[in-house]
């Protein structure tokens, strides 16, 4: 794993939004992320990059860190484009149960979910 534990780092738990990737099966490896970061020409937010290991393989992704409750609630809506490799984080502290709605979100999205151990548990494509 690259950079620091997105647990350590951000939060106990996480789901993550991406935008046409296929990061492999539920049993990857745990995700990670490094602290650098740089602002999303649309969204205003941090963008941070996240390594995703699954069996062999890494996956390097580009996502934009919804923090707050507000920019959560906003999340991609009204977004028309976003890249292959690229996608939004969501982190809750503390951990609990997630539930997303797709309220004027009009880009086909893939939700992954996120353990407190920091591994995939779900991808609801």
């Amino acid at each position: 794993m690259q950079g620091h534990s997105l647990i350590g780092a951000l939060v106990a738990a996480l789901a993550l939004v991406m935008s046409g990737c296929s990061p492999g099966s539920t049993d990857a490896a745990p995700v990670a992320a490094s602290s650098a970061a740089r602002l999303h020409p649309v969204s205003g937010l941090p963008v941070i990059p996240l390594t995703v290991e699954s069996r062999d393989k890494l996956h390097r992704f580009d996502v934009e860190l919804a923090s707050s409750a507000a920019e959560q609630s906003r999340g991609l809506m009204f977004r028309t484009e976003m890249g292959a490799n690229e996608g939004m984080i969501f982190p809750f502290k503390p951990h609990r149960m997630a539930s997303f709605w797709m309220r004027n979100t009009v880009i086909g999205l893939d939700i992954i979910f996120v353990g407190p151990d920091g591994r995939i548990i779900n991808i609801a494509a």
